[in-house]
């Protein structure tokens, strides 16, 4: 059996982005009825906390109770069809589940969100995005964890980066601005030569269309976002909110809601206003890839 069959088997739920999208839209359906989870709950004969987990894909919906939900909202015909059999896909695998034994449980959610996102904008203050980081670039940060990972689930985390960059050559595809610390590029992760086609891959994915690169170098000073990175997740859909991820070693923290979106908007047009311009971002990396050759 998979990992993925064994998953499925135990009962535990995996994100996925079909089911982020089901998650969404059952809640939107039931927020249009004006009828609340409490009343909702009781109806199905569930706890309030199981209508909760479902509209926040913390726990799988089977496609009765999809179908159940949507008389009780009074949706049908076609769009009752097409949720439901969104139910359907969301118990298919995304792609990245083939690897779920070699990823984080906290990162999971985030290759996810950036799989059905539209739009990532960033800000980078250690090391290169791992969107547009090359292999031996990732093996050598992956490297310095003091419990290092195995080799094996080394290969599956740097498989992920594969496809997750495969994204942003094939339609639709992901619109990417990150805006990087000088320390970023300076640091010389892997050695001399590592780090120079690290950089020469950046000018190459620099001169793509939908990527756009921004180095914030150190003459800018003290600035906002010395607390650390932080990336912006936009979607395609108008009704799913915009999303902030913060990153740690053991752990990944998540916020959608306004107040605190705005804010690291806010943060993130003041670092690319003081940022060099990409035409300039890309004659310092020239620069800096000249110097460790």
């Amino acid at each position: 059996m998979t990992d993925w069959g064994r998953i499925v088997a135990k009962g535990r739920h995996i994100p996925t982005v079909a089911s982020a999208r089901l998650a969404r839209e059952l809640r939107a359906q039931r927020e249009r009825t004006g009828f609340n989870q409490e009343i909702v709950a009781e109806e199905m004969g569930w706890a309030e906390s199981k209508l909760y987990r479902i509209e926040n894909d913390k726990s799988r919906v089977l496609q009765r109770d999809v179908k159940r939900l949507l008389k009780m909202y009074g949706v049908d015909g076609e769009e009752a069809d097409a949720l439901v059999e969104l139910a359907r896909l969301a118990r298919q695998p995304d792609w990245w589940h083939q690897y779920s034994g070699a990823i984080p449980k906290w990162l999971q959610v985030y290759v996810v969100l950036e799989a059905s996102a539209s739009h990532v904008f960033g800000y980078e203050s250690e090391f290169v995005p791992g969107i547009i980081q090359t292999d031996e670039y990732a093996r050598a940060i992956m490297s310095t964890a003091p419990y290092p990972d195995t080799e094996d689930d080394v290969d599956g985390m740097i498989a992920v980066r594969a496809t997750r960059q495969a994204r942003l050559h094939e339609e639709p595809t992901l619109e990417v601005w990150f805006v990087l610390n000088e320390a970023a590029i300076r640091r010389v992760v892997g050695g001399p030569e590592v780090m120079r086609r690290q950089i020469e891959h950046l000018i190459k994915v620099a001169q793509l269309r939908n990527v756009t690169l921004q180095v914030l170098p150190f003459e800018a000073g003290e600035h906002c976002a010395m607390h650390g990175m932080f990336y912006l997740l936009r979607f395609p859909e108008h009704d799913d909110p915009d999303k902030v991820y913060l990153e740690q070693q053991i752990g990944g923290i998540y916020t959608q809601k306004p107040d605190e979106v705005d804010r690291y908007t806010l943060m993130y047009d003041h670092l690319r206003a003081r940022a060099l311009s990409p035409r300039q971002t890309i004659e310092m990396f020239r620069a800096v890839a000249a110097e460790l050759t």
